[in-house]
């Protein structure tokens, strides 16, 4: 008879060391799984861009569809933009539809196009071909003589992210969250990152920052009139463009400067100036143009405006290397002009932007600067520069600028006469001018 063998208490029972090892290891190795499968089915996003040119029959094209600044471009444009994303919305591929933005309103006969550009975000895996049938289908889909717009949607082109870049460049206004057609919009904090405010310049001389400008096109930009009473050759002046003024992104000769014909250094009247570049910028992302308003444009009291420079922290401080932005609220003359504030100082000509407990505001350094204001489309326009003030951010004393609006005819008549008389009474003749204020400029 056999006997069965001794088993010992050992071999009857496993480690549960080891049994809570391989549960936990085949738990993690499920989970690994799972994650990356679940990544690359919903995660593993990329976005697409494409381009598609829209007739709006029955249009009439005029010279207000030429200029993001007008209103009736903003309306039309945004209208257009409307209807494509509620289209889309109502589609299969809302969950994949980012937004889209109107790029250009062009002529083409006795109708309007507008150029658009819209954003996806799909799998790596889709075949983009099929998709790109998809979205014609959709976009075509669009009802037509709703809300008075008659839209025939052309081809959709498939575009990298490089020719979205280059297209939105050539619009003015346009941050670097419009370019990527990004959904989070953050402005925040003291510090201005690269491609916050691309048209911000800085203006050097003798290799050191004086003044601050906004570009406004390819060869020109604004600033203040008194930023060069004491110094006037063009040649001893450069541009320079990016965050930093120690290393900039690129640097540019002035060739000429144009300051207002009735420039008033005892009273601020008129502190408006034009620089000419030696030659043309290049727009890229970081390096391009802010949109200037019209002549008639509202800037209403309490809204929201920014105004970016290198100027000092604190009076009598010293100017900073890395730009700076700040949000202020626009405050009405009426306002500006009680006797606890400037007291009859601030001129139909001139605009005021601060807060009334005071602490943010510009300061000396950021004189020619721009303050910038956000239209319902993400456009930016130079509503102010950056004049003068008593000290810097106290209560009752904001920031007074140069009001755009007042010059826009003006701005439009030099920048327009690419010959210009070299005679023309130009800033030389100003460093003659002297004159003290009790409200300092703020260069």
């Amino acid at each position: 008879m056999y006997r069965p063998a001794r088993v010992t208490s050992a071999s009857r029972s496993l480690n549960p060391y080891l049994v809570f090892f391989v549960v936990v290891a085949v738990v993690v190795i499920l989970a690994v799984i799972i994650g990356l499968l679940v990544y690359f089915l919903a995660f593993d996003q990329k976005s697409y861009f494409y381009q598609s040119s829209i007739q709006i029959l029955g249009k009439q094209y005029s010279d207000e569809l030429s200029s993001p600044a007008t209103e009736k471009y903003r309306t039309l444009s945004g209208r257009i933009e409307s209807m494509i994303t509620k289209t889309f919305k109502e589609s299969d591929l809302k969950n994949e539809f980012i937004k889209a933005h109107v790029v250009k309103l062009r002529q083409s006969g006795n109708n309007v196009i507008a150029d658009i550009i819209m954003k996806f975000k799909f799998t790596r895996r889709i075949n983009e071909a099929s998709m790109k049938s998809r979205i014609e289908s959709i976009l075509r889909q669009m009802p037509n003589n709703s809300e008075d717009l008659n839209m025939n949607p052309t081809q959709v082109i498939s575009i990298t992210g490089q020719d979205t870049i280059q297209l939105f460049t050539r619009e003015c206004g346009v941050r670097s969250d419009l370019i990527t057609l990004s959904e989070e919009r953050i402005i925040g904090g003291s510090k201005a990152e690269k491609g916050d405010w691309p048209w911000q310049v800085s203006l050097q001389w003798s290799s050191s920052h004086r003044c601050g400008g906004a570009l406004i096109s390819n060869r020109w930009i604004l600033s203040a009139a008194h930023c060069f009473r004491s110094h006037s050759d063009p040649r001893q002046w450069i541009a320079t463009f990016g965050t930093s003024t120690i290393s900039p992104q690129l640097r540019v000769g002035v060739r000429n400067i144009l300051i207002h014909d009735n420039y008033k250094p005892e009273t601020h009247e008129n502190d408006i100036a034009l620089v000419q570049l030696d030659r043309e910028v290049t727009f890229n992302r970081y390096i391009h143009t802010v949109c200037l308003p019209e002549a008639n444009q509202a800037i209403s009291a309490g809204s929201t405006a920014y105004v970016t420079g290198w100027g000092s922290q604190s009076y009598s401080g010293s100017t900073v290397s890395d730009l700076n932005q700040g949000r202020v609220n626009i405050i009405s003359n009426t306002v500006c002009n009680t006797p606890a504030g400037y007291n009859g100082a601030v001129l139909s000509g001139m605009l005021c932007a601060g807060l009334p407990e005071g602490g943010v505001d510009a300061c000396q350094g950021d004189s020619g600067g721009p303050l910038v204001q956000e239209d319902s489309r993400q456009h930016w326009f130079i509503v102010g520069i950056v004049s003068w003030g008593y000290q810097c951010g106290l209560p009752d004393k904001p920031g007074v600028y140069t009001r755009v609006t007042a010059y826009r005819d003006w701005i439009t008549q030099q920048t327009d006469f690419e010959h210009f008389q070299f005679a023309r009474k130009i800033v030389g003749q100003l460093s003659q001018l002297q004159g003290k204020n009790k409200f300092f400029d703020r260069k």
